[in-house]
């Protein structure tokens, strides 16, 4: 029983957590407002991973890639 309101308490979090999207799929009648949240969320994903491209570039210039300590 106790593991059953262990998953019932992390599915009503999610469901409170992930209300705002659901409201703005709702709301939205255009197919660009609803997904504008994961467009900014793949520009975040790209430029992290160009700034973690650019430091391993970086270390690997300056030899200290696989340094062992």
């Amino acid at each position: 029983m106790i593991a059953s309101n262990i998953f019932r308490l992390i599915g009503d979090f999610f469901t409170w957590a992930l209300s705002p999207f659901e409201t703005l799929r709702l709301e939205s009648s255009n197919w660009w407002t609803a997904n504008t949240i994961n467009w900014l969320f793949m520009l975040v994903l790209l430029v992290l991973f160009g700034y973690w491209m650019k430091e391993s570039l970086r270390f690997k210039k300056e030899g200290i890639e696989d340094s062992a300590k």
